[in-house]
């Protein structure tokens, strides 16, 4: 079974256990800090101590992959970097995540996902109007994690064959860029700056979300097959014979007076309602559609609960919590003890790893203890 270690400062942490409220009502973990940390070991480790920096030269040998998203060249202080570990483990797969990469002007810049979203393209073509907003959740982070994930396994798969290690290095700015996607092709193609079209798609129409009788339904026509469908079910078939929506380039055109009619049309019925008519089509006929979920909306979703997007694990110190599920099941499943590891109180593991992993005693462990090399969690610490 994989381990992954999760290596914190000892007494403090990672910055997001201090991020709340919302807090749980028992231990005080923060609900920011428990959604991506499932299935993590953590150790407390000073990173600014020669003992400290041992251990975790240490791990290297033992470990396929480490992953760091420090300032470039923070580690190098602590001999730390990729070229340090390489020469104590030559395989080693040694991720880096950073805010603009490891070269250029801004390389030193801190880094987070709000200023990368400026930055980086995506308020530009977010929202309505001339107001940039941010995306609701920090996906630029997320967006990074996973394209970081891909280069690493590569890179892993590389060494399992060759025996050879690689520096693989992911940015928040360039994840950014590439995933501007058609926004950047358009604009690289043409010339022209992205508009703020809210839920609207910019070369795709009628394709977001609309007012119905009780909320809203979110709906995109994407050839002129499903529009000509989407007429029929709101009984206005004379809408796809005007020159004016015919075509897509055409509805592209002319998408503020159809978006208004199709708002007059919607509101006329609830969104359960709509949402059956074109459930109803014919396979070939048919075109995407569904709702608007708030967080109970989605939390209570049938297929969201089906699909086990809703769990309940055992933690430490919060007793039983309620976190997100896997978004990636395999068939045939994982053991479940291997899949819900409950994330980790400040140096739960602490103890465990140096002893099972690392082989150290318990005198040693205890005079790293008693020398703040490490952070080990005890029931006052917890």
């Amino acid at each position: 079974m994989t381990e992954v270690i999760k290596v914190e400062r000892p007494g403090v942490g990672d910055d997001a256990r201090a991020w709340g409220p919302p807090f749980t009502e028992k231990g005080h973990e923060s609900a920011y800090f428990l959604a991506p940390n499932r299935n993590k070991r953590s150790i407390g480790v000073n990173l600014k101590s020669p003992e400290g920096q041992q251990i975790i030269k240490d791990l290297v040998k033992v470990s396929d992959i480490l992953l760091e998203n420090y300032v470039p060249g923070t580690l190098a202080r602590y001999g730390l970097d990729y070229e340090s570990l390489r020469e104590l483990n030559p395989a080693l797969v040694y991720g880096s995540l950073t805010g603009y990469g490891d070269t250029g002007p801004s390389k030193d810049k801190l880094g987070y996902a709000v200023m990368i979203e400026g930055r980086g393209g995506m308020m530009a073509c977010t929202g309505i109007g001339d107001q940039p907003v941010k995306v609701g959740v920090a996906w630029t982070d997320i967006l990074t994690g996973l394209h970081l994930h891909g280069g690493v396994l590569a890179a892993l798969y590389n060494a399992k064959v060759t025996g050879e290690g690689r520096h693989v290095k992911c940015s928040l700015l360039e994840s950014q860029v590439s995933a501007l996607a058609n926004v950047a092709s358009g604009y690289l193609i043409s010339g022209e700056e992205c508009v703020r079209r809210g839920t609207q798609h910019p070369n795709i129409v009628p394709y977001g979300a609309f007012p119905t009788a009780d909320g809203h339904i979110v709906v995109g026509a994407l050839n002129d097959a499903q529009w000509n469908s989407f007429c029929n079910v709101m009984g206005r078939p004379d809408l796809e014979m005007d020159e004016k929506f015919k075509t897509n380039e055409a509805r592209c055109a002319n998408r503020e007076e159809l978006n208004g009619i199709l708002n007059g049309i919607l509101k006329t019925k609830p969104t359960d309602e709509w949402m059956a008519l074109l459930d109803a089509l014919p396979h070939k006929q048919r075109l995407a559609n569904d709702k608007l979920n708030n967080m109970e909306g989605v939390f209570s979703d049938p297929q969201v609960l089906a699909r086990g997007m809703r769990m309940t694990v055992e933690h430490t110190t919060a007793g039983p919590i309620e976190v997100v599920g896997p978004a990636v099941k395999f068939d045939p499943a994982p053991p479940e003890t291997e899949r819900s590891l409950p994330p980790p109180a400040l140096g739960e593991h602490t103890e465990w790893v140096l002893r099972n992993c690392l082989g150290y005693s318990t005198e040693k462990i205890n005079t790293l203890a008693k020398d703040r090399v490490i952070h080990i969690m005890t029931k006052d610490s917890s």
